[in-house]
């Protein structure tokens, strides 16, 4: 057991006061909000006591990328380096790759959740059941649709939460309810899906979208397509990626005024030079570099992100975007997407103590996983 008294700043949880909370950790998990005699007490400086950020695509960090190491001691390391930056849960996540290297990867997430790994709940399978026309940086030689092999493989039960991110127009609507009824969470990515297709995605049991905007059909007014269907519909999830790149300020402003902001999630598409030292790294056989704060190949494509979620809520809060929502943003919607609410997302009783201190500028001064400080 321990306990800690967070005083002097901003406390977002609904059991404490404004401005102090006292917790009690027992085996990980807040079991009360009161604290003994020997409580550690930590003055928050006029900052913030958020609840431990939550990442739905994280696929590199540390100078790790998971398609090359999906090993546990790989998934730690990028644990590891994205816990500075206030990430106390995500899945690590898979770019297109073939069916050989997804299995490798759902058993390393299995065994790294077993083992104890901090913050691992599960994976992201970001493909490669993409459409070419909308492929981004991934590898077109990789992609192929659903069949009976790969949805046996991503439906074997697992000790953790499975996410696909698929095209819909490539894969059809039965292949994704089958996905569906097997537990695996759904997204729409990579997609050049009319609005009908997204529609019918949807209708199948799709729950998220993956980087609303980015690498999909845009809004047209005679042709909707995958953000048209979006940002009509209030219950779908969409990530956002607040790099001050990947999208327009306008775009982002428009997508939080059309829908309810509890259906947004700030996502980092992290590469590994976020927490490392290199900013240069290779994704299937080509150089990727950091340029002005963006991981690109010889060609300028964008290839995922330098970002880390404490700057991406930084960055959100700078739109004009209240501090508790954009936090929400980053912790309890993501929660809520993956259906985890009743562990993370929130300072709560039950949930594991996983929380984060920030300070004035919302830059993380500590980063508490289970009530273990990491940081």
């Amino acid at each position: 057991m321990s306990s800690f008294v967070f005083r002097g700043g901003r406390v977002l949880a609904d059991h404490c006061t404004q401005d102090s909370c006292a917790i009690t950790v027992v085996d990980g998990v807040i079991a009360d909000f009161h604290a003994g005699d020997d409580a550690e007490v930590i003055d928050l400086d006029g900052g913030w006591l958020v609840p431990g950020f939550v990442d739905t695509q994280v696929n590199g960090g540390g100078g790790v990328l998971f398609n090359d190491e999906p090993t546990v001691a790989g998934i730690a390391a990028i644990g590891a380096a994205h816990a500075q930056y206030g990430t106390t849960a995500f899945l690590p996540t898979l770019i297109s790759d073939s069916l050989d290297v997804v299995a490798a990867g759902l058993d390393a997430v299995d065994a790294a959740i077993e083992q104890g790994v901090p913050g691992v709940v599960g994976i992201h399978v970001e493909g490669p059941f993409l459409n070419p026309v909308r492929k981004g940086i991934h590898d077109a030689n990789h992609f192929r649709a659903l069949d009976d092999r790969a949805i046996d493989l991503l439906t074997r039960p697992r000790k953790g939460v499975v996410m696909v991110t698929l095209a819909p127009e490539r894969n059809d609507t039965a292949a994704i309810e089958r996905l569906v009824a097997g537990g695996v969470i759904v997204s729409i990515g990579h997609s050049d899906a009319t609005y009908e297709q997204a529609r019918a995605a949807m209708d199948a049991g799709a729950r998220g979208v993956t980087h609303l905007y980015n690498a999909m059909s845009p809004l047209k007014h005679r042709d909707p397509g995958v953000v048209g269907a979006v940002l009509e519909d209030a219950q779908v999830y969409a990530g956002l990626i607040v790099d001050g790149a990947h999208l327009h300020p306008a775009a982002i402003r428009v997508a939080l005024a059309a829908r309810p902001i509890d259906r947004f999630m700030l996502v980092t598409d992290a590469m590994p030079t976020v927490g490392a030292a290199s900013k240069e790294f290779v994704l299937n056989g080509q150089p990727i570099h950091v340029e002005n704060g963006v991981c690109v190949d010889a060609n300028g494509t964008l290839a995922g992100c330098d970002l880390d979620m404490a700057t991406a809520v930084a960055n959100t809060h700078a739109l004009g975007v209240r501090v508790e929502d954009a936090v929400a943003m980053a912790s309890a919607n993501p929660a809520a997407f993956l259906r985890l609410s009743h562990r993370i997302g929130s300072i709560d009783i039950g949930h594991s103590a996983d929380f984060v201190w920030l300070d004035r500028d919302l830059t993380v001064r500590g980063t508490w996983i289970a009530g273990n400080r990491i940081v």
